[in-house]
């Protein structure tokens, strides 16, 4: 299962992505062991003052409502789109902000990506995610255990022509991946827990 948390505004979903893992914030290493900055993002994060600093993550864009309605219009599909955030039941920390949102009715969810024109053609003609959104893809399934199909939305109205386009993933696919990174977020996590207790004792 996985618990939703719904916001009334941006600040407010903004500040509760700080100090989770979410599908932004890259945190496994693809060779090696080094530590990336997301890593230690976390550990500030959780040493800040009450009120003090903002989260360095991007906002969604403004073309961002467009996609969805373009996805909408497609695929007939209804999307709830307000502001949230999703957490594993078994561990709030670990987290995905959606662009989209949940599809109604199914059990599959929406992501939305405003590419500058190249990525967006290159997305285009490879039919894949683009390999630094690899981790954010296998995010939405690490999160929500229920969660079967994911839709990623391409959308640049900028090009005349395949200026909407999107690709579909599923579990079954990805099943091994999202078991490796989940076990990785849950050791990772417990490693911040031990420096955290240690910087503040």
């Amino acid at each position: 299962m996985v618990k939703i948390l719904k916001f009334d505004n941006e600040e407010d979903w903004m500040d509760a992505r700080l100090t989770r893992v979410t599908g932004t914030r890259k945190i496994m290493p693809k060779r090696g062991t080094a530590k990336l900055d997301g890593f230690y993002d976390l550990i500030g994060e959780r040493l800040l003052k009450q009120g003090y600093g903002k989260s360095s993550f991007q906002i969604g864009t403004e073309r961002e409502p467009e996609a969805i309605e373009r996805f909408e219009k497609e695929t007939g599909k209804e999307v709830d789109s307000t502001k949230q955030l999703f957490t594993r039941e078994d561990n709030d920390y670990i987290s995905i902000s959606p662009d989209g949102g949940k599809i109604k009715g199914e059990k599959s969810s929406l992501e939305i990506k405003c590419f500058s024109v190249g990525k967006h053609i290159k997305a285009f003609l490879t039919k894949e995610m683009p390999s630094e959104y690899e981790h954010q893809k296998l995010q939405y399934f690490v999160v929500d255990d229920e969660l079967e199909k994911l839709y990623v939305g391409f959308y640049n109205p900028d090009l005349y022509v395949h200026d909407f386009f999107y690709l579909t993933f599923t579990r079954e696919e990805l099943k091994f991946e999202i078991a490796e990174y989940l076990e990785f977020q849950r050791k990772t996590l417990e490693e911040i827990d031990k420096i955290e207790e240690k910087l503040i004792t």
